[in-house]
Order: structure tokens, then C-alpha cells, then sequence
């Protein structure tokens, strides 16, 4: 199904800015919090019951990485933007769930807007969370909608300490979370893609209604996925290209990868797109051809059956002075004229090949 734009924004209508009001399905039942802090000889993990355990890891010399699962509690999403310094616009974008990817740079601290897709088993079809990542001088904040993110590959590395991320500062942990989800986007578009061979292979057997049906659940999912990353293109760029102190030099070279891998999606998404367009093509092409089918054949029966029909007709006219009506055998005769005309109407249209 398409997802409905706007869901929700009339609660906002009238508020002043930078009123919190959170726009969006709650996926979470309970705010989970979890802080890592490391550096590359020390590292610990805990998960706390209050945002304010989290304020003493503001000025800490390692990186800390606070990760808030469930956006529906307001009051800790303005308690960590009044101890960090957070503008209150960008705690109002981070409660509203419709957001598009962005990056907004406010000198002491950077701004990013993410899309985290994953495939829901048992609708069978693509979902999207908001993540909202901070990055400061040594922390990063994130907020996801709910839980089951792809995150985990990031904090293992971080607990076994294996490549850079131990080595490097908080804008390597944001790239690298950035990484981690445009990763996710490709095993989305691997079972996107053996559906639509699946859907292919389907029309070239058979055109069902179910078929429909399907591509064009496909059709809003790729959808939703285009919206997803196309301004992720300009977020990285921008990342990548911009003046802040906060990103370093060694880190822009992983971004430009991330920006390779982004550009790879959306390439592979309009090709999706185009067979899709192609898939329904194909399926009004095999539903209009059986329609011809079954038109060609009722055609040739009733054509068949039009000299009949006319001999039938005249001879049920029931004259009196029809000399042919007092034939001994003139039923016979009759029934046979009609049995060669039919024969010859057959191999007619069988000999024009349109049988």
C-alpha cells in the first residue's frame, strides 16, 4: 500500500515552532536507552532507566554514543535537547516522523535525518523508521522510532574492538552508522528483485488479479524506498563537502564511499522501477491478448453459424406455397446443405489461419 502522506500534521496546526508533538505510529512501547563510551584502550555499554544518566557523558574525553529507541515520550527528547543545547526546531523534527533525509549544520553540533527501511515478514512488504543522529564533538545522540534497528553490527565492532571505529572520533561512529543502514538498503533490494522475477514469471505462466495486486504493492514500495534515498544523495554530499570542524579529513574519504553506495541504490531503484512499469505492461498486454482470444473465437462460432442461422430462417418463414415443403426428403436435403456450409465455413477459416 501507498503510504498517506501528512499523517497527523493537523495536531501541529496553530502551535507555535519548536512545540513537540510526536507525528507518527508508536513502535515502541517503552523508551530504551543504552550509552556506549569508548576510545581505543577502554570501553563500556550500559543501558539506563532515566535520560539524566546520560547528562554526565556530555564532557567526557571519550566518544559516547546515546541511542533513545521510542520517540513517543516527549519530555525525554526536551530534557537531552536542553542539556546538550539542542535547537528546539531540530527536537521538534526529530518527534515528527514524516521528516525527509537532511543534514543541518549547526556549527556546534550536526543535524542528520535518515530513513531506516527493513522487510516486515508478515505483511510482506517494505516499512521505513526515522533516525535522527547528533553529532557533537565526542558524542552521538540517536533517536529511532522503535526497536530491531541495524545498528548491532556497529556495536560490535566497537565491543571487540575490530577495525578503525575504536581508533577514530564520533564522526567515524556516524559514519559508520550511516553506512550500516545504506548497507541494509541492499538486502532490501535483493528480495525486492527476486519478487519481481517471481511476478515475471507468474505473468508468463498466467495474469491473475493477485498478480496486479502484487506489482502494485511493489510499485508503492519502491516508492516509499525513491523517497527514502534520493535526498540521502545530498546529505552525504553535503556532509562530505562541507566546512565543519566537527568531520575530518580522513573521515570524508569513508563518506564518499557511503555516497557511492547511495548512488548504486537509487540507480538500482529506477531500474526496479522501470520493470515494474515493464511487469505492468506485460500483464494488460496477456489480459488484453486473452480478451482477443476468447473475442477471435466467439467471432469465428457465431460466423459459422450466420449461413446456417439464415437457411434455419428461411424455411421456418412457414409459407403456405414453399414447394420445398412437400418434399419427401427435404429435411434431409436441408440438414445436409447446412452440414457441408458449415464444413466449408470451417475450413475457410482454417485455411485463412485465423483458427
Amino acid at each position: 500500500m501507498i503510504p498517506k502522506p501528512f499523517r497527523k500534521r493537523s495536531e501541529k496546526g496553530g502551535l507555535p515552532p519548536g512545540t513537540l508533538v510526536h507525528i507518527g505510529e508508536r513502535k515502541a512501547e517503552k523508551v530504551r536507552i543504552t550509552i556506549i563510551e569508548y576510545d581505543e584502550t577502554q570501553f563500556q555499554e550500559k543501558e539506563v532507566e532515566t535520560i539524566e544518566e546520560c547528562f554526565s557523558f556530555k564532557d567526557t574525553p571519550a566518544v559516547t554514543w546515546i541511542n533513545i529507541e521510542g520517540l513517543h515520550q516527549l519530555d525525554t527528547i526536551e530534557k537531552i535537547g536542553k542539556h546538550f543545547t539542542i535547537h528546539p526546531l531540530v527536537l521538534e523534527d526529530i518527534a515528527n516522523t514524516e521528516q525527509r533525509p537532511k543534514m543541518e549544520d549547526f556549527d556546534d553540533y550536526i543535524f542528520l535525518i535518515l530513513k531506516m527501511l527493513y522487510f516486515e515478514e508478515d505483511e510482506n512488504a517494505v516499512k521505513a523508521e526515522q533516525v535522527g543522529l547528533i553529532l557533537g564533538s565526542n558524542f552521538v545522540i540517536s533517536f529511532e522510532e522503535g526497536g530491531g534497528d541495524v545498528f548491532n553490527p556497529v556495536r560490535e565492532r566497537i565491543r571487540n574492538g575490530k577495525g578503525r571505529i575504536r581508533k577514530l572520533g564520533p564522526d567515524y561512529l556516524a559514519y559508520a552508522l550511516m553506512d550500516v543502514i545504506v548497507d541494509s538498503y541492499f538486502l532490501i533490494l535483493e528480495r525486492i528483485g527476486d519478487r519481481i522475477e517471481d511476478l515475471e514469471e507468474d505473468l508468463l505462466d498466467e495474469s491473475r488479479p493477485e498478480t496486479m495486486q502484487a506489482i502494485h504493492s511493489l510499485k508503492g514500495e519502491m516508492l516509499l524506498f525513491r523517497k527514502s534515498v534520493w535526498p540521502l544523495r545530498e546529505v552525504i554530499s553535503s556532509m562530505e563537502r562541507g566546512e565543519s570542524v566537527l568531520i575530518r579529513e580522513s573521515t570524508g574519504i569513508y563518506l564518499r564511499d557511503v555516497y557511492d553506495h547511495t548512488i548504486h541504490v537509487i540507480d538500482t531503484i529506477e531500474t526496479f522501477r522501470d520493470l515494474l512499469s515493464g511487469l505492468l505492461d506485460l500483464y494488460i498486454s496477456s489480459v488484453s491478448n486473452k480478451m482477443n482470444e476468447v473475442m477471435k473465437v466467439l467471432t469465428i462460432i457465431a460466423t459459422i453459424f450466420i449461413p446456417l442461422t439464415f437457411i434455419a430462417g428461411v424455411y421456418g418463414m412457414n409459407f403456405r406455397y414453399m414447394p420445398e415443403l412437400e418434399w419427401r426428403f427435404g429435411y434431409h436435403i436441408i440438414l445436409l446443405v447446412m452440414l457441408i456450409t458449415g464444413a466449408g465455413m470451417v475450413i475457410y477459416v482454417r485455411k485463412r489461419r485465423w483458427l
